[in-house]
C-alpha cells in the first residue's frame, strides 16, 4: 500500500486490506505476501511484545473490550496464547485468496 496516504494500524485493519478492493488490491482476485526475514518477525512479534500490547490496550481502557485483552494475556501468560505473529499468520491464512510464503 505504499502509494496510499494512510497506514494500518489494528489487527483489524490489516484484515480489512486483506479484503482488497481498494488500493493495488484493487483489481486483484489472487495473490501473494512474500513475509521477508519471518524467523525475526516471529522473533521480534513474539511473547514480550504480545504481553506488552495486550497490557497497553488494558491501561488504555476505552475504546479496548478489557475483559477479552485480559483474557488474551491470561492466556498467553499460561502458555496457551498467540503471539502477535502467529495472529498475523492465522489473519492472512484466513483469506483464501492470499497465498503466504515466508522467508
Amino acid at each position: 500500500m505504499q502509494d496510499s496516504d494512510w497506514q494500518v494500524g489494528t489487527l483489524d485493519g490489516f484484515d480489512d486490506v486483506l479484503y482488497g478492493g481498494f488500493g493495488v488490491f484493487e483489481n486483484i482476485d489472487q495473490f501473494e505476501i512474500i513475509w521477508k526475514d519471518s524467523q525475526k518477525s516471529k522473533e521480534d512479534l513474539g511473547f514480550d511484545l504480545t504481553k506488552e500490547f495486550y497490557e497497553n490496550k488494558i491501561k488504555q481502557g476505552k475504546p479496548f473490550n478489557i475483559n477479552l485483552a485480559q483474557q488474551k494475556l491470561d492466556e498467553l501468560l499460561d502458555g496457551n496464547g498467540q503471539t502477535l505473529f502467529e495472529i498475523l499468520i492465522e489473519i492472512i491464512k484466513s483469506h483464501k485468496n492470499i497465498s503466504l510464503i515466508l522467508q
